[in-house]
């Protein structure tokens, strides 16, 4: 009798966790992109809710105060860390884009290539962005004036559709190296992907909760996106409509908003798409006055 294989069922990983949607909803993906029946099924991703979104917050909010209190130094060793594991495992994160039909398989092993490489570049910027974006500032008195910077909090994230993995990861290491804490809205073309770097984090050095990612469709979940009062920044790849409708609910909560539209030629490839400014975005600064002599 000839076996049959046991398949992987899909879950997001959600405060160091593997759930499914609280709904019990999913939707089909199958392999290559393919919609049509005969076409192997790859699996039933999780259609997470509104709900879903407000338990992975909770998730994120519980993670939050330690891994902002961690040494700059040591977040990056987690993030470099990261970057190791993801060059040991490229032969299967490439396989699970090439086998969702996000890439081909030339170019999903250039796309782990430089995933690697953009974990590794924000995990060295981990212990000198400070120095770069904060300040020391003259003033008018016998005093010492510095402004530091501070994480912002909770972020979430809407992934775009094309690099669903160097596109996600792009967005998750400025905001999580800065000490901020996230919730991501993986992909909703190729979602697969994303659901292999959850597994990938389940066994990193990163803790739970830091980075908890959701699949599901935009139209449900980018309202909650905008208008939850515990995100503090969302980074997001939109299109127009998406991103007048994230920008009038963050204004009711007065969050930050990077929204930038998915048909302007985004290139996640380019050099010009990491930087420390991306980090300088989902940082708060602070000033701080102290005597001199005190």
């Amino acid at each position: 009798m000839a076996r049959i294989p046991v398949t992987k069922t899909p879950k997001v990983y959600v405060g160091g966790q593997f759930i499914r949607s609280e709904s019990g909803r999913v939707f089909p993906v199958r392999e290559a992109g393919s919609r049509k029946r005969e076409a192997g099924l790859l699996g039933n991703i999780p259609q997470c809710t509104r709900k879903d979104l407000r338990n992975a917050v909770e998730a994120a909010a519980k993670a939050g105060p330690d891994w902002a209190q961690r040494t700059p130094y040591n977040r990056g060793q987690i993030l470099y860390r990261l970057g190791e594991m993801l060059e040991s495992r490229s032969a299967e994160m490439a396989d699970a884009l090439v086998i969702s039909g996000a890439s081909t398989k030339t170019a999903a092993a250039k796309e782990v290539a430089t995933s690697v490489d953009r974990l590794i570049y924000y995990a060295g910027w981990s212990d000198k962005y400070e120095q770069v974006l904060g300040n020391t500032n003259p003033v008018a008195g016998p005093f010492f004036n510095f402004t530091v910077a501070e994480p912002m909090g909770i972020v979430g994230i809407i992934a775009d559709d094309a690099f669903p993995l160097l596109g996600l990861l792009s967005q998750i290491a400025p905001v999580i190296i800065a000490g901020n804490t996230c919730v991501c809205l993986a992909s909703q073309e190729f979602p697969y992907p994303a659901i292999v770097l959850g597994e990938l984090l389940a066994v990193s050095d990163l803790p739970g909760g830091v980075v908890n990612i959701l699949t599901g469709f935009r139209k449900e979940l980018v309202p909650t996106f905008a208008t939850h009062t515990h995100i503090r920044g969302v980074n997001a790849v939109v299109n127009q409509e998406e991103k007048k409708q994230l920008q009038l609910g963050a204004a009711e909560s007065i969050k930050r908003v990077r929204a930038r539209k998915r048909d302007d030629g985004l290139d996640w490839t380019d050099a010009k798409s990491q930087s420390v400014y991306d980090i300088r975005d989902f940082i708060e600064f602070k000033t701080t006055w102290h005597p001199i002599g005190a």
